[in-house]
């Protein structure tokens, strides 16, 4: 049973999801604490916030990278343990169908900012991290290099929708567009694609005639800063186990996927 876990959290704006965990922290709802709070946004509220809680902060600026290689490819030096071919068969980000070369500046540009940013995590030795509206895709890069052991992943993602409907960046937005009677969120372990992983727990609520695109972000913020705390907590207590499952349709296909148990308390 694990307990008294640290956590790395990575941000990109005003960090609410960081401040419910923070919060669970101190009153003892989650057994751990956070070591470092990183951002690919120098300007994200939430770096102050850690900086008022004692909390190491830590910025790499995705913008500005990706901007001086796609101007500058031979000047920004690429990680040396990049492997294009690898990480290519690897992700789930792009059809089959993308163009080569738009995917390869995508990927590499992409491993120089992870780079950076797995050598700034490195002096902060961390047992999960925590995605807390951190609003970039991550390469098979960054995961191979933090999920050590592909069956114990330590990536968590909280998502504003019911996945696997509506990925991306905008689910409450796009579930309110699309007319859905129900909405919320979801926990899940980060994998190659984007918001793919296998699912941890997830809260719903109805949306109501009355209801706007607010009144259905603020619902589910509200059911966001309850469920991702006692997902942590959750892999603080040693519950939450991995497994590869076999499955048959009627027709007589088969297929397996990664799905998530939460164990019993002992």
């Amino acid at each position: 049973m694990k307990s008294n876990i640290r956590i790395g959290a990575l941000i990109s704006g005003t960090g609410t999801n960081l401040k419910a965990i923070l919060k669970a922290c101190r009153q003892g709802k989650i057994d751990g604490r956070v070591v470092f709070i990183g951002s690919d946004n120098p300007e994200a509220a939430g770096l102050q916030m850690g900086r008022q809680a004692g909390i190491a902060t830590f910025v790499v600026d995705y913008r500005s990278i990706e901007r001086r290689y796609r101007s500058n490819p031979d000047h920004v030096e690429i990680p040396s343990d990049f492997q294009l071919d690898d990480i290519c068969r690897k992700q789930n980000l792009f059809p089959e169908d993308a163009d080569p070369g738009k995917v390869a500046i995508f990927l590499a540009s992409r491993a120089i900012a992870e780079g950076q940013l797995l050598r700034k995590m490195q002096a902060y030795p961390f047992d999960l991290l925590v995605c807390a509206g951190f609003m970039r895709v991550l390469t098979p890069y960054f995961i191979d290099r933090v999920n050590t052991d592909p069956d114990h992943p330590r990536i968590m993602n909280i998502h504003p929708a019911l996945l696997p409907a509506f990925p991306g960046t905008d689910g409450y937005a796009d579930t309110f567009r699309y007319g859905s009677k129900i909405a919320g969120c979801t926990v899940h372990f980060i994998d190659y694609g984007e918001d793919t992983g296998p699912i941890i727990a997830q809260r719903a609520f109805p949306i109501r005639d009355e209801d706007t695109l607010d009144s259905v972000k603020m619902k589910g913020l509200a059911l966001e800063w309850e469920l991702f705390p006692e997902c942590i907590q959750l892999f603080a207590q040693g519950r939450i186990r991995l497994e590869r499952r076999s499955f048959e349709t009627q027709e007589g296909d088969r297929f397996e996927r990664k799905v998530v148990t939460i164990l019993p308390t002992e």
